[in-house]
């Protein structure tokens, strides 16, 4: 369910980065152009810049006290190298990367550009096999009053992520143990014959699972056993194969006998045991957790609010409720990573507690939830601009935490 796309991620963040990749150059920010096109107000310097292990940013500002204008600078940056070289443009004085060209095969160039502000910068030029070798000093002289400078953001390792994961990953495993308690209750409604408390349990432990968002890439094909969907095609009643939370919801909301609920809820709770002993030996990925906050809220526009994860109950606001959750821990966790590289961190956090509050409005006094397909138009309109604004804000978090090396 969860698709992870390094490249999509650092594309996204508006007013960010610049990504590139063999024969292809996207320069992410307000204005933005690709290779070999120039806004008609625009004049930058060009420099063909040197990819090597012995002259690393050789072209730009030659010599030992190298100026360069400020503003827009063009680099055709070329590896002289028999292998692939990762190139950063690095700010001396604060280790703020503002250019990063990936994955620069052997004799390959790409070309991109960058709005400077006055200060000292170099090229490092990071082998996949060796140390980083840096470049010489170029001092950037002031840019035009008019310049609008491309940010730059200093580099997320995989150190800087670890204990957040690791302490992502301890507050995964304190829910494991109440999923599993949740849906031994599901199962023991069902037996009881009491199909209407095995709806209402089905639900609290459908949530506490949906919270988990960002640690799905941990559980493999345990996620799908537990929350996969019905085949094309098929339906929860229909697809033998299907197991989990859905085949007991399609069930549960479709008049199915309580022996039948009863049935299904075994694959489903011996797949969530399953789960508490395998996670206890997995790591969750240091990468997830700053890109999972982002694809979370994504998914949930995705399939969540347009009823396609939906097998009969129409609790798919209350699906969103808890991935929105689910967002919100995993953002919490990058805080301190966060709070000196994000200057919209605050309006992120605000958006996200924003979008929350209005699928709570939805929710009734009795616990119960409005079905999606009782949503009124503007309402929907409502909601997903709201779930739009707070997926946009949380895309620069993806790519800021995107591991990078160190310099």
């Amino acid at each position: 369910m969860w698709k992870r796309s390094r490249l999509t991620a650092l594309i996204a963040v508006l007013g960010g980065l610049v990504a590139i990749g063999v024969a292809l150059t996207i320069v992410a920010r307000p204005g933005a152009v690709l290779a070999g096109q120039t806004p008609a107000s625009a004049h930058p310097a060009t420099y063909a810049v040197a990819a090597d292990l012995d002259a690393c940013g050789q072209g730009w500002g030659e010599g030992a006290n190298a100026h360069v204008p400020g503003g827009d600078q063009t680099f055709t940056v070329t590896n002289h190298t028999v292998a692939g070289i990762e190139v950063y443009l690095q700010a001396v004085d604060t280790n703020k990367v503002y250019l990063d060209l990936e994955s620069l095969g052997a004799a390959a160039h790409a070309t991109a550009r960058a709005t400077l502000g006055a200060g000292r910068y170099r090229f490092i030029c990071l082998p996949a096999d060796a140390d980083p070798v840096r470049g010489p000093t170029v001092t950037v002289g002031s840019p035009p009053h008019s310049a609008q400078l491309t940010p730059g953001i200093v580099p997320v390792t995989r150190n800087d992520l670890i204990p957040v994961a690791k302490a992502y990953g301890t507050w995964v495993s304190s829910r494991i143990p109440v999923l599993r308690q949740q849906v031994a209750r599901v199962g023991e409604d069902a037996s009881e014959g009491d199909l209407a408390a095995a709806r209402r349990d089905w639900l609290t432990a459908h949530l506490t699972y949906e919270t988990l968002g960002a640690a799905y890439g941990s559980f493999g094909d345990l996620d799908t056993a537990i929350n996969g969907m019905p085949g094309p095609g098929l339906t929860a009643a229909t697809d033998t194969k299907l197991t989990g939370f859905h085949r007991v919801e399609g069930l549960l909301w479709s008049g199915a006998p309580a022996a039948a609920v009863a049935a299904a809820v075994g694959p489903l709770a011996a797949a969530v045991g399953r789960l508490g002993a395998a996670f206890a030996d997995a790591e969750v990925d240091p990468l997830d957790v700053g890109l999972r906050a982002h694809e979370i809220v994504e998914n949930a526009i995705q399939f969540d609010l347009t009823g396609s994860a939906d097998t009969g109950s129409g609790t798919e606001l209350a699906s969103i409720d808890a991935e929105l959750t689910g967002a919100g821990q995993a953002l919490a966790q990058l805080h301190g990573i966060l709070s000196s590289r994000y200057d919209q961190l605050a309006t992120t956090t605000s958006s996200l507690a924003s979008s929350h509050r209005l699928i709570e409005t939805f929710r009734h006094a009795d616990g119960t939830w409005v079905p999606l397909a009782h949503v009124s138009r503007p309402d929907r309109e409502r909601i997903d601009a709201s779930l739009g604004a707070t997926v946009e804000l949380l895309a620069p978090v993806a790519a800021i935490c995107d591991i990078r090396r160190g310099t």
